[in-house]
Parts: structure tokens; C-alpha cells; sequence
């Protein structure tokens, strides 16, 4: 049984006529990596952001598709984004947040709460810290 990632590929390669070397130099990505994401039933992680903008090129379809597809092969559910924010309001969802919120699902009790405190620390509210634009830990004021 083939998973989402791979349906959409095949679909596509099958309708366009296209190799997977089509893909991947329209892409810019390495024909391997073409060939594993088309040919592997899971994905044992996430593709990283530029695999799946050079695969969105080379398949010629919106990153958005992609990115979903890629995620349900790796075992990760994406829920639809809300409505546009307001002017002035929160910026728009951020795919790579989504990836990582749906990921946290797949963790144990134990593991959330580490994340938490890693998010906590790095948000410099822990250990009165704070990151400053380039990442670089700052005592509190």
C-alpha cells in the first residue's frame, strides 16, 4: 500500500510523462532523493524544507500539497489552518509550526514536558534569559 507522498508523485509522474530525473533536475534536487520519496512505504521523518520546495518545483504542484503529503507519510496529521488573521492580527500559521505541533502528538507525557521546558528556556522564561536577534543567550533586565 502506497502513502500519500508516494500517490502524489505517481499521479503526477503518470500523468505528466515525467522520470524521476525530470523531477529532480527540474527541482534541483538529487534523483536519489527523488527515488526514495516516490519508492519508501514510510518516511521515518520529515523531508527538510528545501527537499520539499526543490519536489514542489520538479512535480510542479504548491508546496502546500506537498508538505501535507509528506507529513501523513511520515505519520503526522495536519490540520487545515484557521481564516486569515485580522489586519494587525497574529501572522499567518507557519507550516513548519504546524509540522512540529502535529509532531509533538506522537511523543510520551514524559517527552512533551521536556519539550515544554526546552520551549520555556529558549523563550527565556526558566532561567530569567532571554535570546536576543541572533539567537545569543542575554541576562534579563
Amino acid at each position: 500500500m502506497s502513502n500519500a507522498l508516494q500517490q502524489l508523485m505517481r499521479e503526477r509522474l503518470d500523468r505528466e510523462g515525467w522520470s524521476y530525473g525530470e523531477v529532480a533536475r527540474r527541482g534541483d534536487i538529487p534523483r536519489s532523493t527523488v527515488h526514495h520519496l516516490a519508492t519508501s512505504e514510510r518516511l521515518v521523518r520529515m523531508p527538510q524544507p528545501a527537499t520539499l520546495e526543490g519536489l514542489a518545483r520538479g512535480l510542479e504542484l504548491p508546496l502546500d500539497a506537498v508538505r501535507r503529503a509528506a507529513a501523513e507519510a511520515c505519520g503526522i496529521h495536519l490540520y487545515a489552518a484557521g481564516p486569515a488573521p485580522a489586519e494587525g492580527g497574529r501572522p499567518a500559521a507557519d507550516p513548519e509550526v504546524d509540522v512540529l505541533i502535529a509532531s509533538l502528538q506522537k511523543l510520551s507525557v514524559d517527552d512533551r514536558r521536556h519539550v515544554a521546558a526546552l520551549v520555556e528556556s529558549l523563550l527565556g522564561k526558566g532561567a530569567g534569559v532571554r535570546g536576543d536577534q541572533d539567537g545569543r543567550s542575554q541576562a534579563a533586565e
